[in-house]
């Protein structure tokens, strides 16, 4: 399936639902300086044609422009302003960005439009390759992304596999006098997590990040979940203000080190490698809102809600209780008739629905990503448009060869509504109950609300426990990027915040919890060493929740080196384990005698294939040299024997089901 809109772009310059129809949309178009590389020189200012058969779309072609093949152009659109917060806007007239841009270059922004009423918008340039008669998305020296060596779409891991991680793109080193220097972590930087032949640009000093290590390899993670890669003016927070959609971030696209950005063949060249790998690429997508998007200028009220206080009369009932978080919400239920993007054809469509959709099209055909996180679900405020977009990815997954079993389109919203999976809106969701769950037990609390701690653990460990009906339904994790306020810390802050003085066993269990429980475990980069925060994150709503980044550093501390081992081998056997890719769990064993906490789980539905949890959340020990008796420990079958994970050992058989146990420890049997 195409997207008519992509297409055309492909042929023409195309804007489409310009808002204000006194003045015909133009086209400035530049070209770099010979003597200068962050300089313009401009080409010319074209007249952009209206449709005779949708009066919405404007184009104009590159011949009646003039380009010149092979040449890579500079261009931003001129509009009327539509901004509604703006008293003058009907006679203010700006040049913006294309709102379909596939590159942008933030180090050159919009001249003023030289007649009245011209104004500065700042907006960054939209750039564009002409090469054999067609407009070919690229970089600003014309680099374009090609995917020779990529590996097919069903060589990659099932959903029901997966091991996610979750990686800010905002990092953080010591300096030489100890002092926290907070830097963007960009695709290069990424890139060096997993390539050994790659050195990290911005972060070489740090040994995790070095031309010799393979931080992600190592750990053995199958799926990289960036923190949203689409362009927005963020620079050291974690980009949910989406500006330009279509767009990789020019900042995650420039090491500091680099004159030029090569954002788009960056991303593009990273997510290839992680598929040479079989790591799959997740991307994290905000669509409830977006800040500095071009069409707040060009057409505002087709596209946004303007904000209005409780009470107002002409407060949109759109906006309900929708959060913003100071951008432009967008409007999911505005209907209009006209040129549809998607098909090419006059149909009635809600605009923001299909701006959406041609976005998600874009980065599934344009990067092949194969998974998408939705953010903030709960202020896109529509599970109509919901259950489109999800449906419409996975016909266009399925149109490039990809198998349902390798995609999915998790939605993230802390309430964990279920029902948007129980109709079908979403594939699953953020299991933020988990985190919560986790939380408590590991301080040896019932879950807030739960009766027993028996039941806390249950359903931390099985998810349909919770209402979830498969594993792949639920991400789980111990601590999100939501780092703001007490409770949401990292995982290591909490302990330590809540009185845990020796937190690595604790750190450790808790990493046994979600790496045997049913759902799709997901680890906050840093965690899986127990890395802290370098900022003040106290304050839930702060500015710091957007930044307080991941310090690869402290990987070479002997203790948090000690966690991420023992992490490593979990997660590699999480990834290859048949027992832990299925939902069947039972519980064989609770011990709640003597202050003791002991619980035992079983995973798998095969005898000759099983693992079994011992794991103790309670201060009790067993005495030097001594045991503790599983007494519905599973029979060991004919030429098997069992193998204890963490410590990576063979059990002798005459120690099956009662090995000793420590304060705040599990062991992870399998049979082999």
């Amino acid at each position: 399936m195409s997207i008519d809109l992509l297409t055309r772009k492909q042929t023409n310059f195309v804007l489409w639902r310009a808002g204000a129809n006194q003045l015909n949309p133009t086209i400035y178009i530049a070209k770099p300086s010979s003597n200068n590389p962050i300089e313009i020189e401009k080409f010319g200012e074209f007249t952009l044609h209206q449709s005779t058969e949708f009066p919405e779309l404007w184009e104009v072609s590159p011949a009646e422009c003039g380009l010149v093949d092979g040449q890579v152009y500079y261009y931003w659109f001129k509009v009327r302003n539509t901004d509604p917060y703006n008293p003058n806007n009907f006679n203010q007239i700006l040049y913006c960005t294309d709102p379909i841009s596939t590159t942008v270059d933030r180090r050159i922004l919009a001249p003023i439009p030289s007649e009245t009423g011209g104004v500065a918008s700042y907006d960054p340039a939209s750039i564009i390759l002409y090469q054999n008669g067609i407009l070919t998305p690229c970089d600003p020296q014309g680099q374009t992304v090609t995917w020779t060596w990529d590996t097919p779409v069903n060589s990659l891991p099932p959903n029901n596999r997966l091991v996610i991680y979750e990686l800010p793109t905002r990092w953080a080193a010591i300096g030489e006098e100890g002092q926290t220097i907070v830097g963007i972590g960009t695709f290069q930087d990424v890139l060096s997590l997993m390539k050994t032949e790659a050195s990290s640009p911005n972060f070489c000093n740090i040994h995790a990040l070095a031309k010799d290590k393979a931080h992600l390899l190592e750990l053995g993670i199958n799926a990289l979940e960036l923190l949203p890669p689409a362009d927005s003016d963020d620079k050291l927070e974690w980009g949910y203000g989406t500006a330009n959609y279509f767009a990789a971030d020019f900042d995650l696209g420039k090491p500091n080190s680099q004159d030029s950005p090569t954002a788009s063949t960056d991303l593009a060249n990273l997510i290839q490698v992680c598929h040479q790998y079989s790591i799959r690429f997740f991307v994290d997508m905000v669509m409830a809102f977006s800040r500095n998007n071009p069409y707040h200028n060009i057409n505002f009220s087709d596209f946004y809600i303007q904000w209005r206080p409780k009470g107002d009369p002409k407060r949109d009932p759109e906006q309900g209780e929708r959060d913003g978080f100071g951008g432009d919400l967008f409007k999911y239920n505005y209907w209009v008739e006209g040129y549809h993007l998607i098909t090419g054809q006059k149909s009635w469509f809600v605009p923001s629905r299909e701006y959406m959709k041609a976005y998600m099209a874009h980065w599934l055909a344009y990067y092949k990503v194969d998974g998408l996180r939705l953010d903030s679900v709960n202020n896109v405020g529509n599970y109509d448009f919901l259950q489109e977009f999800k449906d419409l990815a996975h016909q266009l997954w399925q149109k490039q060869g990809g198998s349902s079993d390798r995609f999915l389109v998790i939605g993230e919203e802390l309430s964990v509504p279920m029902s948007l999976i129980y109709q079908n809106r979403l594939d699953g969701l953020w299991n933020e109950k988990f985190k919560q769950i986790i939380r408590q037990v590991i301080l040896g609390k019932n879950a807030g609300g739960e009766s027993s701690f028996e039941w806390s653990v249950r359903k931390l460990i099985d998810c349909r426990n919770l209402g979830f009906t498969d594993g792949s339904q639920a991400v789980n994790y111990l601590t999100s990027h939501d780092v703001g306020g007490f409770g949401n810390e990292r995982f290591f802050n909490y302990l330590v915040n809540n009185g845990v003085v020796y937190t690595e066993s604790r750190i450790k269990l808790a990493f046994v919890c979600l790496l045997t429980a049913v759902g799709i475990p997901m680890i906050l980069a840093g965690d899986e060493f127990a890395d802290q925060h370098d900022l003040d994150i106290r304050n839930e709503h702060g500015n710091h929740k957007q930044v307080d980044p991941v310090n690869y550093s402290r990987v070479t501390e002997e203790w948090r080196g000690r966690i991420f081992q023992y992490v490593a081998r979990l997660v590699h056997f999480r990834t290859t384990s048949d027992a832990l890719a299925v939902n069947d769990t039972k519980f064989i064993h609770v011990d709640f005698y003597g202050g003791k906490r002991v619980l035992v789980w079983q995973r798998g539905n095969n005898p000759d294939n099983l693992v079994v949890v011992v794991a103790n959340f309670s201060d009790y020990g067993t005495p030097p040299g001594g045991e503790y008796k599983v007494h519905n420990f599973p029979p060991t079958p004919v030429g098997k024997q069992w193998k204890e994970i963490t410590q990576n050992r063979i059990v002798p058989l005459s120690w099956v089901g009662r090995e000793g146990i420590f304060p705040w420890e599990a062991k992870v049997y399998t049979l082999v």
